[in-house]
């Protein structure tokens, strides 16, 4: 079956995995009307910097936590999508 028409390859999306070290935020931004606004992150993970943009302050995780996340190195760096940031818990520990 043919298909018709340029296709772009898709770009990957890497996991990762680590501590939470630092956090630093700022906002809100609004880039144009009817837009909702939201905050810039920059996130510390393992040494990595990494940008999240998301619609509050608050993350849902803390400084010293283990997170999981999915990313996309972009020339602007490593970005982590949205709504993928989430608390790590170990299956050891959880009963």
């Amino acid at each position: 079956m043919a298909r018709g028409g340029f296709r772009r390859n898709k770009v990957q999306k890497q996991q990762g995995k680590g501590e939470l070290q630092a956090v630093t935020s700022e906002g809100p931004f609004i880039e144009w009307v009817g837009k909702p606004e939201y905050y810039r992150h920059q996130l510390t993970i393992d040494g990595n910097q990494y940008r999240y943009e998301s619609d509050s302050t608050d993350l849902g995780v803390e400084i010293g936590d283990m997170v999981v996340f999915r990313f996309v190195d972009h020339a602007d760096g490593l970005i982590v999508d949205r709504r993928s940031l989430g608390k790590w818990i170990d299956p050891a520990s959880f009963s």
